[in-house]
């Protein structure tokens, strides 16, 4: 069965982005929630910082976007160059 990288692409961008999303509104909301998984994402997302403002929660979600899609597509990609590999027959029904 082969996956739709496409749409797995853009459901990891929705979830990932969401979760970004959720997290930064509510870190703006209590300053001190979440602030331990912001640092650990602002070191990996440029121009991100763990620092409760809009711009932050404006970037961090649009990383969150983007590295949800590119981690989507690469694992739908993955998974279906590992199924081809495995040579499984694929199974009709009649």
């Amino acid at each position: 069965m082969r996956l739709d990288t496409k749409a797995l692409a853009v459901a990891a961008a929705a979830l990932w982005g969401g979760c970004m999303l959720f997290v930064g509104l509510a870190h703006l909301v209590f300053p001190a929630y979440g602030t331990d998984f912001l640092r650990a994402v602002s070191s990996v997302y440029p121009g991100f910082d763990a620092v409760p403002s809009v711009a932050n929660l404006v970037i961090g979600t649009a990383w969150g976007i983007v590295d949800g899609a590119v981690g989507g597509f690469l694992l739908g990609w993955l998974y279906n160059l590992v199924d081809e590999r495995l040579g499984r027959p694929e199974q009709h029904t009649a």
